[in-house]
């Protein structure tokens, strides 16, 4: 079976990498006994900036933006019944706030050695877009932790002792010097970039085209 790796840069507090995940998974289940794939979850922050309080947010979009509450609440709707249709839980979306997800990226780079940095995203995504939690909380970062079956005590003490703030610092930069400036982004064999939450299919073709090119390349 053909093999290869897939890069997600990503951040939990982006809706659309939720969804880009999903239809991942759908291309995956396409590709089952004919391409293997292997993930790594990678850095990005949306609001690197932002205030421990956070910020609403639809004001926190509007002002992103530029655009009316009306509209960005119209893109939200959409986003939302995206998610909906993917099985996603969305519930909270509306009433999330814009939040710092520095410490997020630090457990899950602390995931990453226990193999379970897909887990651990799910129920970050599910905490923050289904229940409007604060995904720079230690307390919601550990839960999610343990529902992503880690251990809970020892995910509060990475938490707390600053652990894989230099790896977060240094993979975002690498990925930012790399021309990456929106997620989510798919890069395949550290090589093949497909940005933005694309449709299954789309997907697919382009992991059938970089494995046969693989192949060609061997």
């Amino acid at each position: 079976m053909k093999k290869l790796d897939i890069d997600i840069v990503s951040d939990v507090a982006c809706p659309w990498c939720a969804i880009g995940y999903k239809r991942l998974e759908q291309a995956m289940a396409e590709l089952d006994g004919e391409i293997s794939l292997s993930l790594r979850w990678r850095p990005f922050q949306l609001n690197p900036e932002m205030p421990p309080e956070g910020e609403p947010i639809l004001e926190h979009l509007t002002r992103k933006y530029g655009r009316s509450a009306q509209e960005m609440e119209a893109v939200q709707q959409q986003i939302v019944d995206a998610a909906h249709a993917l099985g996603l839980n969305f519930a909270g979306a509306h009433q999330r706030r814009a939040h710092n997800t520095f410490d997020a990226h630090r457990l899950l780079a602390w995931a990453g050695r226990h193999d379970r940095q897909t887990e651990l995203n799910l129920a970050l995504f599910d905490a923050y877009f289904g229940h409007a939690l604060n995904p720079s909380d230690p307390a919601v970062l550990r839960r999610a932790a343990e529902e992503a079956g880690l251990p809970g005590e020892e995910a509060a003490r990475v938490l707390a002792d600053g652990d894989y703030a230099e790896e977060v610092r240094r993979e975002e930069d690498y990925y930012k010097r790399a021309g990456i400036s929106g997620v989510p982004g798919f890069v395949i064999q550290g090589q093949h970039l497909v940005s933005g939450a694309q449709e299954p299919a789309v997907l697919v073709s382009a992991l059938r085209q970089i494995a046969g090119e693989q192949d060609a390349h061997a």
